[in-house]
């Protein structure tokens, strides 16, 4: 294995895999750590660090980076959401210093943005599309409301070290440029060091500059030029995955709230049956596995989709009567047993909206490593772990993926 990534959720492991395996590393996404190691030049090991505590994450996060590096990775990622999902006591500033320590490094990049999704940095700060973040639905998320765009005043306040920054015109001068800038950066102590980029091509131009680099961090648009620095090594098989065929009735499970989320469970649902899960009516009881896995049977050859995906006023109805942390894990644990009864009773394509609900789910089913295969969307690709036979997933962050994504990719991870 030459390249270890750290990753805060399950969406934002496959993200980052897919990027990797785009690339041309032939690439594996674990859950968690402690597994068996298939041939690999690229391993992504997912957890579920983005909204514990900083003291937890850290534990976690250098188990892991420990673990890859006993794999023999020349390099690590800590990969975190392209919206920085975080708060002012949030867990990245804290993790990527750790991270720092451990490996001995004088600096990292922090860059989380991903163009081919709009996420673009620009003078430190963090765009939306055409927004700033804190303009956006972000700044209602119910974990991690992002208020402030500039990243390097959010990340200062999680820090015990100074935040740098690398502007637009420093990247746009070049690979000598940007050398000299993170010197200067490292000179004055800041180890942190907040990075513009604001098109794929700035990204490849970060890359072949921080292709020495020990830690790197940020989205998944960071690792795109990675594996060239490998390949010019002469490091990589150049040899292309080959998954295990995935065959058998599906089924979409979605319990991201975002915006986009909203627009592709109301475009899936026009056309196939949908089973929308009240989170109220599921703290009080009136919603059980049994009455949905009835449902689902009673579909026949139907794809259906289930839901908890719902407006604002709802969600923050049902967490304003029974706790906002009680709902979130009751809806975790409901699509995780709901997931895990499909997979046993003959579902093999299961296709799951929202990063906890993806982590939920995936640990549900003991998958300790996937195979990643093609993109169905920017940032999700197939992956494809063993569950009593071959069993084919797409696991999406909230805000990724077109209208029609969730038809798109029950077609891609296999058939009927």
């Amino acid at each position: 294995m030459l390249l270890g990534a750290i990753a805060d959720d399950f969406t934002g492991a496959s993200d980052l895999a897919n990027t990797l395996a785009k690339g041309g590393m032939s690439t594996v996404q674990f859950s968690g750590i402690g597994h068996t190691v298939p041939d690999c030049e690229a391993g992504v090991v997912a957890l579920k660090t983005r909204s514990i505590p900083a003291a937890d994450a850290v534990s976690q996060s250098l188990a892991a980076a420990h673990w890859l590096l006993d794999q023999g990775c020349e390099q690590i990622i800590f990969k975190y959401c392209s919206t920085f999902d975080s708060t002012p006591k949030g867990n990245i500033g804290p993790v990527a210093e750790a991270l720092l320590d451990l490996l001995g490094a004088e600096t990292a990049v922090v860059c989380p943005a991903f163009p081919g999704a709009g996420r673009r940095i620009f003078m430190g700060h963090l765009f939306v599309g055409d927004r700033l973040l804190s303009e956006t639905g972000m700044r209602h998320h119910p974990l991690t409301p992002m208020t402030d765009p500039d990243i390097r005043r959010w990340l200062s306040l999680q820090t015990a070290g100074n935040v740098g920054g690398v502007t637009l015109d420093t990247v746009r001068a070049g690979v000598d440029a940007m050398w000299a800038a993170f010197a200067t950066e490292a000179q004055a102590g800041r180890r942190l060091v907040v990075t513009d980029a604001v098109a794929d091509e700035d990204l490849m131009t970060i890359g072949a500059a921080i292709a020495d680099h020990k830690l790197i961090t940020g989205g998944s648009g960071i690792a795109q030029g990675l594996p060239r620095n490998f390949r010019a090594k002469g490091k990589l098989s150049e040899m292309p995955a080959e998954l295990p065929a995935v065959a058998g009735p599906g089924i979409v499970l979605c319990g991201s709230c975002s915006t986009a989320s909203q627009q592709q469970v109301a475009f899936y649902a026009t056309n196939h049956p949908s089973f929308a899960m009240d989170p109220s009516a599921l703290m009080r009881g009136e919603i059980t596995l049994n009455n949905v896995a009835g449902w689902i049977r009673d579909q026949g050859t139907q794809t259906p989709i289930v839901y908890s995906t719902a407006a604002e006023d709802t969600v923050a109805d049902a967490q304003a009567r029974f706790g906002r942390a009680a709902v979130a894990a009751k809806i975790e644990d409901f699509f995780a047993t709901l997931a895990r009864h499909l997979a046993d009773t003959g579902t093999r394509r299961i296709v799951v909206g929202g990063g906890e609900t993806s982590g939920a789910v995936v640990e549900a089913l003991e998958l300790s490593s996937m195979q990643v295969g093609p993109e169905i969307d920017p940032g999700v690709p197939v992956l494809v772990g063993a569950r009593n036979g071959p069993l084919g997933l797409a696991l999406k962050s909230g805000n990724f993926g077109a209208a029609d994504f969730f038809e798109k990719a029950l077609k891609q991870v296999g058939q009927r």
